[in-house]
């Protein structure tokens, strides 16, 4: 591993000494430094540079994001992981806005933060799969926000349109929103002819779900 040098963010000391034993065990030849406070974590690294940070979100005084904010405005190419609680669309990516490349929950394993610290070192961007999927939502439905062919659908019709996108057949969708299968039907034929389109294929194309 290229990492020489990395700093972890977290105020629960109990925390901080378990990340610190994980992290030293699997990388001993890492210089590990550890801060109980974003104040004092900017101070001490914007004199020694790290080759990568770990970051708790809430912390006192100063937040792990703006911490994050100001050490990538010192180095630019600085490997940034939050290891937090927080799992809600604002926190996941106001912290990708600000630098983060990787976004794990505390409750991961030993294993796998170990094994998303290598990824993130060889440039992936390693993601709980519960926060990854809330990112994919969150952009889909972004998506749909600026799409008029979806927002001309009615809400049952979009309902319909986004659990094909999903790979659901005619009859899985029924049973999903409690109608028959005519019915589903019924409402995709109602969809084509508003998108005047003859194929899934098209539907979801020109509703920005494909």
């Amino acid at each position: 591993m290229s990492i020489q040098r990395m700093a972890i963010i977290e105020d629960n000391s109990t925390v901080l000494s378990y990340l610190a034993e994980i992290v030293g065990g699997a990388f001993p030849e890492t210089e590990i430094m550890l801060y109980r406070n974003a104040e004092d974590g900017c101070k001490a690294l914007e004199l020694k540079e790290p080759d990568m940070v770990l970051f708790d979100i809430e912390l006192p005084g100063m937040s792990g994001i703006e911490c994050l904010y100001r050490l990538k405005a010192r180095y630019p190419e600085l490997k940034c992981m939050m290891l937090t609680n927080f799992d809600d669309a604002e926190n996941i990516f106001k912290a990708i806005k600000a630098g983060a490349a990787s976004y794990l929950l505390k409750n991961t394993t030993p294993e796998k933060i170990i094994e998303a610290i290598v990824d993130l070192d060889c440039g992936g961007s390693p993601m709980s799969s519960q926060i990854a999927r809330k990112v994919l939502v969150a952009f889909q439905q972004q998506v749909n926000a600026h799409n008029e062919s979806f927002h001309s659908l009615s809400q049952r019709e979009q309902e319909i349109i986004q659990l094909l996108a999903k790979g659901y057949r005619y009859k899985e969708i029924g049973q999903k929103l409690f109608i028959s299968e005519d019915t589903v039907r019924t409402h995709i034929r109602n969809i084509y002819g508003k998108l005047q389109v003859n194929s899934r294929s098209e539907a979801l194309k020109k509703t920005g779900l494909l």
